[in-house]
């Protein structure tokens, strides 16, 4: 038929998992338990404040009940080998 995979090998799955159970997860909680919609420009608020809750409020278990801004912020003070410099020092790069 002259399809073209848009991403990874043919025939592997693994690529797509991820964005399958996001899909999935934003069409649950997003779209059905806060619809139904009357207009795009409803859909479209309602879809940029899931995606904002997703990426930096919601609590994940499987990092300890954390939101994913708050392990970022704990990863990075704990992985910093490098003292930051002060404000308006001198720094060589």
């Amino acid at each position: 038929m002259g399809a073209i995979a848009s991403i990874g090998t043919v025939g592997d799955s693994y690529d797509n998992a991820l964005a399958e159970t996001v899909v999935g997860l934003y069409k649950t909680e997003c779209v059905t338990i806060d619809g139904p919609f009357r207009t795009a420009d409803e859909l479209e608020y309602a879809t940029l404040s899931w995606v904002h809750w997703f990426n930096e409020n919601r609590l994940h278990s499987s990092i300890g009940y954390l939101t994913p801004i708050e392990m970022e912020d704990l990863y990075y003070r704990e992985n910093t080998t490098q003292e930051q410099p002060l404000l308006g020092e001198l720094t060589l790069h």
